[in-house]
């Protein structure tokens, strides 16, 4: 598997895909893996389902329910992606939540992840003061980077806090809102983006949340690093299944 923060420092207008695990089938995982990385994906981030994932709008919630009722669960998860730890090149992120961790105990989790051939995971609900006093001595023990997000709300303070932590890419969420698809990005998103951009950070930027087609990545590319499909894409996969992965990538990459 190539490094994560390699490929952020040799490319640009990099492109990301957010999918379910166990989602439209149980099996599916490492076939969607393999699907993205031929269709020419630079890093795909890996989604646990959850019972109650608090970041997702309607169209992941439902992937999560129904990957559930497909009986997916952590250790089904690592399972898959331990199978395909020498054959995939793409970076994986890992996103879940701190509830998952906890359950499964902190250690084991973190354990998996590096197993898997993972070093990057995504928790969107750890609070910073969780990070600070315990869970970056517990990442760091494992080599595990985490990556925060910000939202248009996030203080200016906490923005370069979070960008001295970094060491990976910083999680622009383009509206302070759920995930899911919005059409065009408004002129608020882009003074936003402007703003964060003008800011210097030392961390790349990679945008998600209302991410959809290939206007809506090029222009978060040109304030960011790169940008992240979620809900699109779970939208075609549950339409047209695996074989569908090529036609919906080709076009936003071309």
């Amino acid at each position: 598997m190539k490094n994560l923060e390699s490929i952020l420092e040799e490319k640009d207008n990099l492109l990301s895909i957010y999918f379910t695990c166990g989602y439209p089938k149980l099996d599916d995982t490492t076939q969607v893996i393999s699907e993205l990385e031929k269709s020419g994906v630079d890093f795909i981030e890996v989604g646990l389902p959850y019972s109650d994932p608090l970041a997702d709008g309607p169209t992941i919630q439902d992937s999560s329910q129904k990957a559930l009722a497909n009986g997916v669960n952590l250790d089904i998860v690592f399972d898959q992606l331990m199978s395909i730890k020498d054959s995939n090149k793409t970076p994986l992120v890992l996103m879940g939540y701190l509830n998952q961790m906890l359950k499964y105990g902190e250690d084991k989790f973190c354990q998996k992840v590096i197993d898997c051939g993972i070093n990057t995971v995504i928790l969107p609900d750890l609070p910073m003061v969780e990070f600070e006093n315990h869970y970056k001595d517990l990442f760091d023990k494992y080599g595990i980077t985490n990556v925060f997000l910000i939202t248009p709300h996030t203080s200016e303070e906490r923005i370069h806090k979070i960008d001295n932590y970094t060491k990976s890419f910083i999680y622009v969420v383009a509206s302070a809102s759920i995930t899911g698809a919005k059409g065009e990005i408004s002129n608020n998103q882009i003074a936003y983006f402007e703003r964060i951009k003008n800011m210097n950070l030392k961390s790349k930027l990679i945008v998600g949340f209302g991410i959809s087609d290939k206007q809506t990545f090029n222009t978060a590319c040109n304030y960011a690093n790169g940008a992240i499909i979620g809900s699109a894409f779970i939208k075609n996969l549950g339409a047209n299944g695996v074989s569908g992965i090529k036609d919906f990538i080709s076009p936003i990459i071309s």
